[in-house]
């Protein structure tokens, strides 16, 4: 794809989200979480069917979250922290940006 995106998903909410090659290389860098990069796929269906909720120091910022059966070390769920942006061009126009920030696993009960 191009602009570095590997791929754009649209939430349950209309959002169209991406992810870039850039995020996607910090997310599963050795001092991250390289523990995720197996679950690749997972990530996409996160951002597709899992659920929601705004972050609490960025209201910009949303968790997608989706329950997994078969996560590493009693996890229950994968987390895709997403921010929301709208820049705007040199010539003034507004553009919407919708992107992955990071991935990994958690454990707890919905």
């Amino acid at each position: 794809m191009p602009n570095g995106k590997l791929w754009t998903q649209r939430d349950r909410f209309g959002n169209d989200i991406y992810l870039t090659h850039e995020r996607w290389a910090h997310i599963i860098d050795p001092d991250n979480h390289p523990e995720v990069e197996p679950y690749f796929d997972y990530v996409r269906e996160t951002i597709r069917l899992g659920r929601r909720r705004q972050d609490l120091y960025d209201p910009n910022g949303y968790q997608y979250y989706r329950s997994f059966p078969d996560l590493p070390d009693d996890n229950t769920h994968l987390v895709v922290s997403v921010r929301f942006r709208w820049p705007t061009d040199p010539d003034g126009k507004v553009r919407e940006e919708k992107f992955v920030t990071t991935t990994y696993f958690q454990s707890f009960r919905e």
